[in-house]
């Protein structure tokens, strides 16, 4: 069981001699991403990590875990980008939607904005509630979570007391010194260290979205595997024996036709996240120097009714890459009316998976023949070996397309310019 690339959406629009002409950019990039690894500043760690995974850590994550969900009726994860989106992701994809009104404790995300509303909406939520936190920032410093953090600290001193409140709060953080690590480790909070070779969007597979997964009750292990089978399978340096690879090179021919516009589309409302956490991955990672990929997340049917149209008929700058799933494991069957009102009878009977599949299928005809390329990732089934694979599968190609189109794909520099910028406003200084 693996994620496989179905081609079938895309043959008419890149041709196999196309794709013959890539493979010099492709070997290089290969091989950039090979020295990357042999340097001592790199941020490639992520690369070979299910393979390095210590057991002790899967250890001390479920532990931790555990401890959670015996104490807390409410666990809160605040974290902004790459701190919380895999994780998230992650929940609601393999539990689901509505995660926080079948189970406990449940799990809130803060700190990913600057809105007093938002914020003071979470703390209303838990003042009365048993209450852990996990502050997750590898920097330390970054702004939103910091701010939160101050709250949701503030929050648990008054209802615990400073003692019981260190046992409720859990840092996810830099292995380098920083302010955030250099609290904990003076207020004895507990600690998880995010390795110094792995960026903040790339980071899901690390305690940063283990220890939310497993709070969960997500089988962390078995997200590890999935990601450790997807390395095994995507070694490959043959375009046609890796679709991890292809995937990077339909996107880079793409481009070249100017095709600057990628839809991460699901007709599975449980991918939300995820396509969101596709979003920051491939846009932070690409988007530099007049380069890049625009990513933008849908989910059909409902997003159909939207910007259907303009998909459509006016997509010539755009993509799709959709993420289907094979097997679907909840069903519910049409039932045949006495009246038939709506004139429906003719799906009574019928899986509402099937009908949903054959919205997927219409769709990707009816945009293929409309003029717009889609790709389909097919995923067999919802589960934590597949998420695992998954991840592994795009982080690889993000970072093969990313040296494809000429860029580090590991690095941000264009996120420091608002924040600088911010930082002199809050200070009182004028814009330089």
């Amino acid at each position: 069981m693996a994620v496989k690339l179905k081609a079938d959406g895309i043959i008419d629009f890149v041709k196999e001699s196309e794709i013959e002409l890539m493979e010099p950019q492709v070997k290089l990039a290969m091989q950039l991403l090979k020295e990357a690894e042999q340097k001592d500043d790199n941020m490639v760690g992520w690369h070979t990590l299910s393979i390095n995974f210590n057991s002790n850590d899967v250890d001390e994550i479920l532990e931790s875990a555990e401890r959670i969900r015996r104490q807390a009726d409410v666990f809160v994860v605040i974290g902004v980008g790459g701190s919380y989106l895999g994780a998230r992701a992650a929940i609601e994809l393999l539990k689901s939607q509505f995660y926080n009104y079948e189970h406990t404790p449940q799990i809130y995300f803060v700190g990913n904005n600057m809105s007093p509303s938002y914020l003071n909406h979470v703390l209303n939520m838990c003042k009365d509630k048993e209450l852990c936190i996990n502050v997750i920032s590898k920097s330390g410093g970054t702004l939103e979570p910091a701010l939160a953090f101050r709250a949701f600290k503030s929050l648990l001193e008054t209802k615990y007391g400073k003692a019981e409140a260190k046992k409720r709060i859990f840092v996810t953080t830099g292995a380098q010194k920083n302010s955030l690590l250099n609290l904990a480790e003076i207020e004895g909070y507990k600690t998880f260290k995010i390795p110094v070779n792995i960026g903040g969007r790339f980071s899901v597979l690390t305690p940063v979205g283990l220890l939310p997964m497993a709070v969960a009750d997500i089988d962390i292990q078995q997200v590890i595997l999935g990601a450790k089978e997807a390395f095994e399978d995507l070694r490959s340096d043959n375009i046609a024996e890796n679709d991890s690879m292809l995937y990077a090179v339909y996107r880079n021919c793409l481009y070249k036709k100017s095709r600057r516009i990628e839809l991460f589309t699901s007709f599975e409302p449980d991918f939300e996240f995820f396509l969101k956490w596709c979003q920051q991955l491939f846009a932070e990672s690409e988007g530099k120097f007049g380069n890049g990929i625009f990513p933008v997340p849908v989910i059909y049917s409902t997003d159909l009714h939207s910007i259907g149209q303009f998909v459509q008929e006016s997509g010539q700058a755009l993509f799709e890459t959709f993420i289907d799933i094979e097997n679907a494991e909840d069903e519910y069957i049409v039932e045949k009316e006495l009246v038939d009102y709506d004139s429906l009878n003719f799906l009574a009977d019928k899986k509402m998976s099937f009908i949903n599949k054959m919205a997927f299928l219409g769709t990707v005809s009816a945009h293929t023949k409309g003029g717009v390329p889609c790709i389909i990732l097919n995923m067999p089934k919802k589960n934590e070996r597949e998420y695992g694979y998954l991840i592994y599968f795009l982080e690889k190609a993000c970072a093969i397309s990313g040296y494809m189109l000429g860029v580090n794909p590991f690095d941000q520099p264009g996120v420091e310019e608002y924040k600088t910028r911010m930082f002199r406003l809050l200070k009182g200084k004028q814009e330089e």
